[in-house]
């Protein structure tokens, strides 16, 4: 119970400071504009300075333009500096100001990193359960709000314990990787695959009836003897399943409890499993 909450106080904070590390971007963006203003507006002044130097003498059609030499190089040296201060300002400007914006890159990067990890199963690349709480209710919501349908189908894996037991932990380790690639092959569009933990996964279907759930659930059966007629193990992979439609109205609570009912009825009244 600790560590749940623990991951449901997380993932605010996360994406908090994510929108904080966006918000804080567009500031940067912001100070980029800035920055560019700054520049033209100085270009301006000297160009204007520069007109006001030299087109009176031009208005009054003066063929030689006559300058008190003594004024020379304090122009010239005053304007040269003033161009190199200008320069240095907008350059250490923008080197501090790309350096933050390379900091908050990686830093959003890394948060969505972590989002994303603390979402997948390490082992199968599946979502695992804390995804299935957050993304259930939505596809749920969105089925009672459009009034589409919505399926789902639970697997388990027959005899996994006693594959780890004869074969090793690394053996079996190696049926889930194979087994949810396969799941990866089979369900795909909307279909959404989870690892609810151990060897058992949940398929979430949006827009499927129970009718076209079938169609990808003989192919996983069809694939998984394919399976063990390519590896010849000294066991077979097989699985119980169970498919259970959302009903328009109920919650998602209720929908889960009903899969999960059927597939323990599958397990426990001998019905033949694949």
């Amino acid at each position: 119970m600790s560590e749940a909450k623990a991951e449901r106080a997380t993932q605010p904070s996360m994406l908090a400071r994510a929108e904080e590390i966006q918000q804080q971007i567009q500031h940067l963006s912001g100070r980029d504009l800035q920055l560019w203003s700054i520049g033209i507006l100085v270009i301006l002044v000297l160009t204007g300075g520069m007109c006001a130097f030299l087109l009176p003498n031009l208005v009054w059609s003066q063929r030689v333009i006559r300058i008190e030499h003594a004024y020379l190089p304090q122009l010239f040296f005053g304007l040269i500096s003033l161009i190199l201060l200008v320069n240095i300002y907008l350059l250490e400007q923008k080197l501090t100001l790309n350096a933050t914006r390379r900091a908050l890159i990686r830093e959003l990067v890394m948060n969505e990193r972590l989002e994303n990890l603390s979402l997948i199963d390490p082992l199968t690349q599946l979502l695992n359960r804390r995804a299935m709480n957050e993304l259930i209710p939505t596809e749920v919501a969105r089925a009672n709000r459009v009034g589409s349908s919505l399926s789902f189908l639970a697997i388990d894996l027959s005899g996994f314990r006693a594959i780890n037991a004869k074969c090793g932990l690394l053996e079996g380790d190696a049926v889930l990787v194979d087994f949810a690639r396969m799941l990866r092959t089979i369900f795909r569009g909307g279909d959404v695959v989870f690892r609810q933990g151990g060897d058992e996964f949940l398929i979430l279907m949006p827009e499927t009836s129970e009718e076209q759930a079938d169609y990808p659930v003989q192919r996983l059966i069809r694939e998984t003897e394919q399976w063990n007629l390519d590896n010849k193990k000294s066991y077979e992979l097989s699985f119980s399943w169970a498919l259970a439609p959302y009903v328009t109205g109920t919650d998602s609570e209720d929908a889960l409890r009903a899969v999960d009912r059927k597939l323990y009825s599958r397990k426990h009244n001998l019905v033949p499993v694949f």
